[in-house]
């Protein structure tokens, strides 16, 4: 049972359906139950759906495959089954193993952020912090930081609103304690 209402396409405003088709023209894909959900306030699903604008702008510095490996690391440590198993589905529909993938060191590097980042930010270790500071360009790590938070937020909203995980990502959920 989810705790927030999961609309119908009957249910939902004109605008709202309006907001998902133009959600699918821009990025593709479907409309998942997560964002359904948000169907029910247009305005929140527009904030939320920032989050795919953020993804399109990161991918021609880092690469499709380093922005999946960021938000799948922060999204499986912050306990978000909906979440991670989306990205686990990416990464492991590109070919990728998400336990254990082949990375370079900035993706490494992404990884290790992205999981520092499910636990409070304040605490990032200065040697850590220093780390990011040379890898990254301070426009890259707005932007990161940018889409982090958006993907917390998302993490936040899949599993307080109790969203049931969609039937295509099951296969994905694998056997992690938080699902």
């Amino acid at each position: 049972m989810t705790f927030l209402p999961l609309s119908s396409d009957a249910e939902l405003t004109a605008d709202a359906l309006a907001a998902a088709e133009r959600q699918v023209e821009q990025h593709g894909g479907r409309i998942s139950n997560t964002m359904r959900t948000l169907l029910g306030h247009v305005p929140s699903f527009d904030a939320y759906m920032g989050w795919y604008t953020l993804k399109d702008e990161l991918e021609p510095y880092i690469g499709e495959r380093a922005v999946s490996l960021f938000a799948y690391a922060i999204s499986d440590a912050s306990g978000c089954v909906v979440c991670s198993a989306s990205f686990r589905r990416v990464l492991v529909e590109s070919g990728d193993d998400p336990d254990s993938p082949e990375v370079t060191e900035s993706e490494q590097l992404l990884l290790d952020w992205g999981r520092l980042l499910a636990t409070p930010p304040r605490d990032l270790p200065t040697e850590f912090r220093a780390r990011l500071e040379q890898a990254f360009s301070p426009k890259l790590r707005l932007m990161l930081v940018a889409f982090a938070g958006q993907t917390v937020a998302m993490n936040v909203f899949a599993t307080a609103g109790q969203i049931p995980l969609d039937e295509s990502l099951a296969p994905y959920a694998g056997d992690h304690p938080s699902r």
